[in-house]
């Protein structure tokens, strides 16, 4: 029976509950009714003040301060996006800079005349830092364009466009404080007892103009040296060279061409490995760079879309002598030769080409005896990188001054880089001998270089025609009180003018050496101080991009060059045959 009460046991106990409730509640009634009447609301005012003194409580309470590496974060960004905004802003002035020239006085015929030839890098240099004020300038050369000739291996594999290397001699001229003339011509003789150039233009159109005539009162010849073969027989008709713009687009079109030709159908196998078979033939830094270029576009973009040449392509490099870029330590040299090593380009040191045929080379090595031996290397495609040749134009004035008799590389110059033998004749660049490689660092230097000399030689004039003309005025002056004042201004003009003739002879300061070796990777012999720094691999090779972008002639051409490297690395190299 006792299960059966529990329901109404609890019943019970919960009605107990509520009855003790009952009586709390009225007991404590008093005290609730009096709190209730304290809980009243404010008067309006009073809400009003209160609420503004929590208000104001708040807002001057100081804010907690962000974590450090918060606060770090922040002005990292700040100073990023206001970097590229200085950087944007930069190069769309200089954009606009480029793309509206002022008006430019004519030049002066009562100035002297200064006739430059050439557009390469020692003439170019010279012409950027001239004033050109000062003179009556006249540029000759066939080529109207500055070419970057660093980056020129690269064209031939797609890598950058030739035309984003190349800046019109026009656009940089028209920017220049005085007009200057450009003839698109090629000087064919000079006459130095004349003071007369001989040009002749070349183009395809031709006007009624038969003028050939440049007369000159001061010379800059900066025609640069042609590809030289040794006199080795088939060079020119055979083979490649790697020094202008056509040569880099005939080499890309003769790369296509062997590919093509190779998957051709029913090709025997013997012919596919001579058509696929590249040789170099110069181990100097453009032979060292085409090498490894020519290898990049057949790892990155050949064998994905012919697929049927990988088993032939190769690479081979030959050098007469001992080692590849000898201008570079002894380091690098063998870091280059590992790195083709292991790219697969065959490396081919101390081998003397004798003979060029259309279809092999011979070459003469020692063999394992250390007997000379003779070779046959077959090959689809010959580039010949190696040495430089006197231009006719230079040849014809060496053999017009007796002083340049002994003269067999260049003309001969002065440590102020005037031709031996000559009055108001320079020479720059790869057709001057001034003991130094014959490179674009030291004809940019050279050009500098002359560029302040004539500066400072225009100077001097303006400052004798000043000093001439107080003489005259001292002795004409009515009191010595105006005498004394012309003298003391006369004694500041010759303390000006031994300042400005005060320039030295011309000193090259070798900056380094680079070179890219493929595969991302690159060599640098950099001067430092009073030492140099070797490194290679891949952040040398940022470095060398980084180096080359900079010393791209304009704006236009580091925004060109960027946009081809972005391109390619995007959508790989254009493998269409034009």
């Amino acid at each position: 029976m006792a299960p059966m009460m529990r329901p109404f046991a609890t019943a019970n106990v919960l009605s107990q509950v509520q009855l003790a409730g009952r009586r709390a509640y009225s007991t404590q009634r008093p005290s609730l009714i009096a709190n209730r009447a304290r809980w009243t609301p404010r008067p309006v005012q009073q809400q009003i003040a209160l609420r503004q003194s929590v208000r104001r409580a708040t807002t001057d309470a100081p804010a907690p301060k962000p974590k450090r590496r918060f606060r770090l974060l922040r002005w990292t960004w700040r100073l990023t996006y206001l970097s590229a905004i200085a950087g944007l802003g930069y190069v769309g002035y200089g954009i606009y800079e480029m793309r509206n020239p002022e008006d430019q006085p004519q030049p002066d015929p009562s100035k002297k005349t200064l006739v430059v030839l050439g557009t390469g890098w020692g003439a170019v240099s010279l012409l950027k830092k001239l004033d050109t004020e000062n003179y009556n300038v006249i540029v000759v050369s066939p080529r109207n364009y500055f070419l970057f000739t660093p980056l020129l291996p690269s064209c031939t594999v797609g890598t950058i466009e030739h035309r984003s290397i190349m800046e019109p001699i026009r656009n940089f001229l028209r920017h220049k404080k005085a007009a200057v003339k450009y003839y698109e011509a090629e000087a064919t003789k000079i006459d130095y007892e004349k003071r007369i150039v001989y040009i002749n233009d070349d183009s395809e159109i031709k006007g009624d103009s038969s003028a050939t005539e440049v007369p000159f009162d001061m010379l800059v010849v900066g025609v640069g040296a042609e590809n030289a073969t040794f006199g080795i027989p088939g060079v020119r008709e055979n083979g490649l060279f790697l020094k202008e713009v056509g040569d880099a687009q005939r080499i890309r079109a003769r790369i296509m061409d062997c590919c093509e030709t190779a998957t051709f159908k029913d090709q025997s196998d013997e012919e596919k490995k001579r058509l696929l078979h590249m040789v170099v033939v110069g181990g100097g830094p453009t032979g060292v760079e085409f090498a490894g270029e020519l290898q990049d576009f057949f790892h990155s973009d050949l064998k994905k879309w012919l697929p049927e040449i990988q088993d032939n392509f190769h690479v081979t490099l030959v050098e007469a002598l001992p080692n590849v870029l000898p201008m570079f330590s002894k380091q690098l040299i063998d870091y280059t030769e590992k790195t083709f090593k292991e790219e697969t380009i065959t490396i081919r040191t101390k081998t003397m080409v004798k003979n060029v045929t259309d279809k092999y080379i011979e070459a003469e090595s020692n063999g394992p005896d250390g007997k000379k031996v003779l070779e046959r290397i077959p090959f689809g495609l010959l580039v010949w990188a190696t040495g430089n040749a006197l231009r006719p134009l230079v040849k014809d004035l060496i053999n017009q001054i007796p002083a340049q008799k002994d003269s067999r590389r260049g003309l001969a110059v002065n440590e102020y880089l005037v031709v031996k033998g000559t009055e108001n004749v320079w020479a720059v660049g790869d057709c001057a001998v001034a003991n130094y490689a014959p490179t674009a660092q030291v004809a940019a230097q050279e050009g500098a270089f002359l560029a302040r000399m004539f500066n400072n030689m225009a100077k001097t004039q303006e400052i004798d025609a000043q000093l001439a003309q107080l003489s005259e005025a001292q002795e004409k002056a009515p009191g010595k009180e105006a005498r004394d004042k012309i003298f003391t201004e006369i004694k500041e003009l010759q303390k000006r003018l031994r300042r400005v003739k005060q320039i030295g002879p011309f000193e090259y300061s070798h900056q380094g050496s680079l070179a890219y070796i493929g595969s991302e990777k690159a060599v640098a012999d950099i001067s430092w101080f009073s030492g140099n720094i070797a490194s290679g691999g891949t952040v040398t090779y940022i470095f060398w991009r980084s180096a080359y972008l900079s010393m791209c002639f304009s704006t236009r051409n580091r925004v060109l060059v960027i946009m081809d490297w972005v391109k390619a690395k995007v959508f790989g190299r254009d493998v269409s045959r034009v």
